[in-house]
């Protein structure tokens, strides 16, 4: 059997030298050089079957060649390998039409495991490509190896129409990555639509996604489209999908099974051509349990789950996040910080329940309040305690909310004769007792809204919808 040749372009002699002794040991003959130019010599004569390149090398940036062996290669594939270890890299090299993109510092094993794909890959048709230069900067940050996985399954989803689930902690960047998605795919000459399931009042979540025809219901005096519409060529976006009800969820389901939909109201199908983008902060798998989520429709949106990390996972990520946000706000307008060693390290050391929402919110709050050019671990000390002091949930707190359930259920129950209890009471009973429990609660903790919907167990969206929806009107609101 012929053994196969792969071309290596690789600066630093000690990784083209663990390299090359790895390959060879694997049965391949390897031919490496330092620079682009001796590479593309070897690649315009027909040497090689694969190529692995860095993206800095002292003469050319690799990225720049591929597009050069897309057009006299296509079949040749190529591996980048880069210690800038940015989703924009990732997306830049996949967009030109590499195999693989694999960051620095790599897993040997695993570079074997993918070298052995792209060889087997090598007489299919070349990948989906489009070598624009890709010039906006990129929302997502971050080099841990955490981030790594999120922008290569990123950077191998642009180019499909696969219906993708995101997961992950509220404050995470969810929508960031689903723009991503959008923004640098096929369907980015498209609509991007997003739509928050928790922000819509339930009955109003149909006609909000399908539209709605003049005269379906009361207040509807013309047709209006719905997100399927507008969103029809590019992304639609469902965001906290887990709180979309029930019957919202069997039409959703019927769109993706049938691709198409009708308006409220309305007797025509109509063809819809969007790219679904859904995403949770909950545990879907138990809602399906509960009955609370259709298992059918589950398994339509989750056929590429993509999870994010919480931040506490990639702490080494935050130095890089704060530069960003700092750097945020001089464009807005605000003076200049810098942050100092201590402060970054008490930075580092925070649990953040509210991810990088969170540090973004702290990081203006600090940019605006504080007049100290350079930022001290005091300050940040003094600023994350106000956080902490303003969600801490005392037991007295917890009691009396309980008091004050208890003699609700008393009060409901004194109602009906023993053994008498109606048929269908919890929902009764559910809409009786919600009003009441969220303006008690917030009353309790004096308006604030984060604080709140901790203790009642909600989603802050969700609770926020239930604020408008009861009609609860908020004499102070911490948001």
């Amino acid at each position: 059997m012929n053994k196969y040749t792969i071309l290596i372009a690789e600066d630093d002699t000690s990784v083209r030298t663990v390299l090359n002794e790895a390959f060879v040991r694997a049965g391949y003959v390897v031919k490496s050089t330092g620079n682009i130019s001796t590479l593309w010599d070897w690649i315009d004569q027909g040497e090689g079957n694969l190529v692995i390149t860095d993206v800095l090398l002292p003469d050319e940036n690799g990225l720049d060649l591929l597009p050069k062996i897309q057009k006299y290669r296509p079949g040749l594939k190529v591996i980048v390998m880069s210690a800038q270890n940015t989703l924009l890299t990732a997306v830049k090299a996949v967009e030109r039409g590499a195999f693989e993109y694999v960051p620095k510092p790599f897993d040997l094993s695993e570079l074997l495991l993918i070298v052995k794909r792209a060889l087997e890959a090598s007489q299919r048709s070349k990948m989906s490509n489009n070598d624009e230069l890709v010039k906006e900067r990129m929302p997502i940050l971050g080099r841990s190896q955490a981030m790594q996985d999120v922008y290569r399954s990123v950077a191998r989803l642009i180019n499909t129409d696969l219906t993708v689930m995101v997961s992950g902690e509220s404050g995470t960047g969810k929508e960031l990555v689903a723009k991503a998605l959008h923004n640098y795919g096929r369907r980015r000459n498209g609509p991007f639509i997003a739509i928050n399931m928790a922000a819509i009042p339930k009955e109003l979540i149909e006609s909000e996604l399908f539209g709605y025809e003049k005269g379906a219901f009361t207040g509807a005096t013309q047709r209006s489209s719905g997100k399927f519409e507008q969103a029809n060529g590019g992304t639609l976006f469902l965001d906290e999908i887990g709180d979309m009800p029930a019957d919202a969820q069997t039409r959703l389901l019927r769109v993706l099974q049938e691709g198409e939909y009708t308006t409220v109201g309305g007797n025509t199908p109509n063809k819809t051509n969007v790219r679904i983008i859904a995403a949770t902060h909950r545990d879907l798998t138990e809602m399906i349990k509960m009955g609370l989520f259709r298992e059918d429709l589950f398994y339509r949106l989750n056929v590429v789950p993509l999870k994010l990390p919480s931040l506490r996972q990639r702490v080494e990520d935050i130095p890089e996040l704060v530069n960003h946000f700092l750097l945020q706000a001089l464009d807005d307008g605000l003076s200049s910080k810098t942050i100092d060693k201590t402060a970054m390290d008490k930075l580092q050391s925070y649990k953040w329940p509210g991810n990088v929402r969170e540090l973004e919110n702290l990081i203006k709050r600090i940019s605006v309040l504080y007049s100290e050019e350079n930022i001290t671990g005091n300050i940040i000390e003094i600023e994350l305690a106000s956080i902490q002091e303003e969600l801490k949930i005392n037991n007295k707190e917890i009691n009396d909310i309980n008091s004050f359930i208890t003699e609700h259920i008393k009060s409901y129950f004194s109602k009906f004769p023993k053994d008498k209890i109606p048929y269908g009471f919890y929902n009764t009973f559910i809409k009786e007792i919600e009003k009441p429990l969220i303006m008690q609660t917030l009353n309790l903790t004096d308006g604030n809204q984060i604080k709140a919907s901790k203790i009642l167990g909600l989603n802050r969206n969700t609770l926020r919808k239930k604020i408008k929806d009861l009609g609860i009107v908020l004499t102070r609101s911490i948001n």
